[in-house]
Formats: structure tokens, C-alpha cells, sequence
């Protein structure tokens, strides 16, 4: 027991071996949450998320390294006295929440259907960097919780959430068609199922200047709910060249 203990209190000491330990942890707890997400074609992926956790793992590392320096260096301790300089540890951890905002931004999007992508790839940079925080700071099993948490949710509960849009009595339609006036004739498609018309956007001609596309923001009846119905019944028109359900 007692060598058992005395390996654990090993990995909080801050020794080198340590400190690539921590690196490890986090990039190969963060390369295997964006792994998934790679494979999904996020705009976050593999490398984007090892280099976030990392990154979050240096900041702790290095609010680390100055508090060694300024309290173990008598060269550093004496030069720190004659400026008066205050060590703040938190505050490259900070800089890192504040700077992986402007990372998680560039992955909110709006689709060419006015559909808004990327909020779940946002939060889970924002969370995996603190994930990396975490290992920095040796927090060992707070790093594993979130791990498998974030795993769990980004994985796992995808198809859970697809399932659950897809029984919704609400559903967004892409409809591509080839002339203008036959937009008429898919709304009569739709009111002709008993489903209601919340909101129809034009979107111009498409690459192909000859199709006309819209999106029909449409609440289902209770009797035919189904959504692969709908999307048959607007597919059978003779003047549909596409239809799709836009799910975000």
C-alpha cells in the first residue's frame, strides 16, 4: 500500500516525467473526442482538438513553472522582490478560455439554408481546453469525468438526438424546383396533408439557374406525423428536382 501511495503522490509532483504525462493525457483524451467529430466532418476534428487540450494543458503547466521559479530560484525570488511583481497563477488559464472563444467562433456558421451549425463544436472546444486545464493542473480524475462525459455526449447520444428531431411534429424542408410557380404547388402538397405552413423562405435560383429552391418551415398534423411521408409525398411532384430535411 505504501508504494502505491507513494506512485500517486508522484504524479503530482512537478517533475518533467509529470509534466509529459499530463501532456499525453490531454491530447490523447482530446484527439479522441475529435476523432469522432472528425469523422462526422465537423469543422473541429482530430488535430484541432489534441492541439486544444494541450494548449489548455500548457497554460496550467507553465502558471506552474513561473510559481517554481518565483518561490525555488533565489536569482528569480530577488529580482521579483526588487519590482515588486505579484504572480497571478490563474491568469494564463484565463487567457486561455478568453482565447478559445475566438477558435469556438469560427466554427459557428449559417448554412445556405438559414440554418445556424457549429454550436456543439464551439462548446466542445470550450470544454475540451478546460479538460486541458485540468491535466495540467493534475487533476486526474476530474479529466477522466469530463473525458468520458464528453465522449458520451458527442457520441453516443448523436443518434439519440437525430431520432428525437426526426419524431418532432415541427420539420425544415429543402425544396428545389424547376420553375417559380411550381413553389405553389408544393404548398398545396403540404396543406393537402393537413400540416401547417410556419414560415416559407425563397432562396433564388440555385448553381443551376434553371431550379428555384425554398424552405418550408412545416408543423405536422397529429395523424400523419411522419416525416418520411411528407418529404415522399412533395418527392412524387413532377416539378421537384430535390427534397431534403434540413436537421441541425
Amino acid at each position: 500500500m505504501k508504494s502505491g501511495g507513494l506512485v500517486l503522490d508522484k504524479l503530482y509532483e512537478f517533475t518533467f516525467p509529470v509534466v509529459l504525462l499530463r501532456l499525453v493525457l490531454a491530447m490523447v483524451c482530446g484527439g479522441i473526442i475529435g476523432y469522432g467529430r472528425s469523422r462526422r466532418r465537423k469543422a473541429a476534428g482530430f488535430r484541432t482538438y489534441m492541439l486544444v487540450a494541450i494548449g489548455g494543458c500548457m497554460t496550467v503547466l507553465m502558471s506552474l513553472y513561473y510559481h517554481e521559479m518565483m518561490h525555488g530560484n533565489e536569482i528569480w525570488t530577488a529580482a521579483i522582490a526588487e519590482v515588486g511583481e505579484k504572480f497571478d497563477g490563474v491568469r494564463f488559464a484565463a487567457q486561455a478560455v478568453t482565447g478559445i472563444g475566438f477558435l469556438a467562433s469560427g466554427t459557428i456558421l449559417r448554412n445556405p439554408h438559414q440554418k445556424v451549425e457549429g454550436l456543439t463544436t464551439a462548446a466542445g472546444l470550450l470544454t475540451t481546453v478546460c479538460m486541458g486545464i485540468a491535466a495540467g493542473a493534475g487533476y486526474y480524475s476530474l479529466v477522466i469525468c469530463v473525458f468520458l462525459l464528453l465522449l458520451f455526449i458527442l457520441t453516443f447520444l448523436f443518434p439519440v438526438e437525430i431520432s428525437f428531431k426526426r419524431r418532432t411534429r415541427n420539420l425544415v424542408i429543402y425544396v428545389e424546383v424547376n420553375r417559380a410557380q411550381d413553389i405553389g404547388k408544393i404548398s398545396d402538397t403540404i396543406l393537402q396533408r393537413g400540416a401547417s405552413i410556419l414560415d416559407m423562405e425563397l432562396e433564388g435560383t440555385t448553381a443551376d439557374d434553371n431550379k428555384f429552391a425554398a424552405v418550408y418551415h412545416v408543423k405536422l398534423s397529429r395523424e400523419r406525423a411522419s416525416h418520411s411521408e411528407m418529404l415522399s409525398a412533395i418527392a412524387r411532384q413532377d416539378c421537384v428536382y430535390a427534397v431534403e430535411e434540413i436537421i441541425s
